[in-house]
């Protein structure tokens, strides 16, 4: 049974359970005062309104560059591909892996991912909320490496500045990249990991 059929509306502030009051529009918690609802207020329409601002930066991310590499004065942009290339041809092939999975494939992932959620809520697929709760722990799990490519550009370019002799500088592609990675996080965050077990018929996610 869902607490919401028991009557009771879990705070967002302080967790606290409070009875749902009949006749009540702006029902506020008994412990901290703030207002608290059954489910988040357009939480799908605002999950989806920052997925599909992340997809379309997500374009740029990838073919815009992320950073110049500048040696003697002369210096060559690089997008996250041609970087993941350019390891794998100086034989640092781990790292290259580490830079595509956290680069390309955890930020596609979580894209596609968090899409299926709220599609398989809305039209109400046959995925099961077993399936799409572990989705969204995943998603939520693999989200803390999302940035980690930013991290190593904001670290390369406060350690290599040595004037002309060499310099590494954030690009454009780095702006995008970062804001597809915090519209993600905030999409996952707005998200209502409630819905997935509203209007669940399916025996087995109620063992």
């Amino acid at each position: 049974m869902r607490a919401i059929d028991a009557g009771i509306l879990i705070c967002a502030e302080c967790h606290e359970l409070n009875k749902q009051e009949a006749d009540v529009d702006d029902q506020v918690c008994t412990r901290c005062g703030a207002l608290v609802h059954a489910r988040r207020p357009n939480s799908v329409a605002r999950t989806w309104a920052l997925l599909i601002t992340a997809a379309i930066l997500y374009i740029p991310a990838n073919v815009l560059p992320i950073m110049t590499v500048s040696s003697l004065g002369k210096g060559d942009p690089s997008t996250i591909m041609s970087g993941v290339i350019q390891l794998v041809q100086h034989g640092m092939i781990p790292i290259a892996a580490v830079v595509f999975i956290a680069s390309i494939v955890v930020p596609t992932f979580k894209l596609v991912g968090i899409a299926l959620l709220l599609f398989s809520v809305q039209r109400h697929q046959p995925l099961s909320a077993r399936q799409r709760i572990w989705m969204y722990r995943f998603i939520e799990f693999i989200g803390r490496w999302s940035m980690l490519d930013i991290f190593v550009i904001a670290i390369l370019v406060a350690l290599v500045n040595f004037g002309r002799l060499a310099t590494i500088e954030a690009d454009l592609g780095a702006i995008a990249f970062a804001s597809v990675v915090i519209l993600t996080m905030l999409a996952a965050v707005t998200f209502d990991p409630r819905l997935i077990w509203d209007n669940t018929e399916s025996d087995d996610d109620h063992d």
